[in-house]
């Protein structure tokens, strides 16, 4: 061992480290040539609020930054998305509180919201894949994502109703069904369903991993069912304390026709990402809920995160959890991110 006087004075010994890890942390091209995982535009699905009207794009409290649009204004903002690289969104509507039933009717109407909208995407945008949500919650007037008989939710009833709606937004334009329902049979259901309308093509993604989640407060507030909503969703959702269950769900859902799945939330669920990428190498997805946007936007109105970085690290640990794609409100924010470089 070498020594030297280093800058304080005091003699220091010169380590005999044949391996130096920090070498290759030197410079910002040396980490770049060894960086194991990688966030493109490609990877990201942005979540649209819609509302009825024309002209909108309001502001949601919750959520700074994110906005409920009218179809008109959303195909100016999904046409930027797609400009920057977005390869898909992914909508949900804040149902006029007058059409909310105990049924969820509007849901299978084809001239509701989602259906409207797709139609409208499609006519607009050539190259931009279209993800509806199929669960009753923004349509019923109690707030669930299934029939509230007594106070059950009921679990085969709500599958034919989940069924039908899939179908009706397979005929409006959706390119890939997402129930996020969390019934027992509905993804069988549903892929029975489509195929029997010709729809063979529509992809399946399932959320077959979704948690009883605190995370989802400000998603509520975005769709308006936070008023709405009786007691909670624990006796469909899944607990959050368990994790071989979603293992169960996910292979259930595979079984039965799902073409992708999803885990949600995501950041607290990395766990949950990882092993089901490792038992399943099916496409993953993992959604980057509301709450975990809003807590990231609060501590950087308050000057305690840098945005971009913060942003851009916990999507990056999606991917390195093995994910193939994240559905985020960030997504045209680290597009354009992406494409500055």
């Amino acid at each position: 061992m070498d020594s030297s006087e280093n800058k304080f004075g005091a003699t220091s010994a010169r380590l005999a480290l044949a391996t130096r890890p920090r070498r290759n942390r030197k410079s910002e091209w040396a980490r770049r040539l060894v960086r194991e995982t990688r966030l493109s535009a490609d990877d990201l699905i942005w979540p649209v609020f819609l509302l009825d009207g024309a002209g909108r794009c309001d502001p949601i409290a919750s959520m700074p930054g994110v906005y409920r649009y009218s179809i008109d204004t959303a195909l100016k903002a999904i046409e930027e998305a797609a400009s920057l690289g977005v390869p898909a969104v992914a909508l949900f509507p804040n149902t006029d509180p007058a059409l909310r039933d105990p049924h969820g009717s509007a849901a299978l109407d084809p001239e509701n919201l989602v259906c409207r909208a797709c139609r409208a995407i499609k006519g607009a945008i050539a190259d931009i894949g279209i993800i509806t949500d199929v669960a009753l919650d923004p349509y019923t007037s109690h707030g669930h994502d299934g029939l509230l008989v007594g106070d059950e939710i009921v679990n085969d009833e709500t599958v034919a109703v989940l069924a039908a709606q899939a179908v009706n937004q397979a005929r409006a334009g959706a390119d890939v069904i997402a129930p996020s329902d969390m019934m027992d049979g509905r993804v069988g259901a549903i892929r029975a369903a489509l195929d029997a309308e010709r729809f063979e093509n529509v992809q399946i993604m399932s959320y077959a991993a979704k948690y009883a989640s605190a995370f989802y407060g400000p998603f509520r507030d975005a769709i308006g069912t936070n008023k709405t909503l009786r007691g909670d969703k624990r006796t469909y959702q899944m607990d959050p304390a368990n994790s071989d269950e979603a293992l169960r769900e996910v292979a259930l859902d595979l079984e039965q026709g799902a073409d992708m799945v999803m885990v949600k939330p995501g950041m607290p669920y990395l766990d949950i990402v990882r092993r089901v990428v490792d038992a399943f190498h099916a496409p993953t997805f993992a959604y980057q809920v509301s709450g975990e946007y809003a807590m990231i936007e609060a501590a950087v109105a308050n000057g305690w995160l840098d945005g971009e970085r913060a942003m851009m690290e916990s999507l990056i640990a999606f991917k390195r959890a093995g994910a193939a794609g994240v559905l985020t409100y960030y997504a045209p924010r680290a597009a354009a991110a992406l494409r500055r470089g």
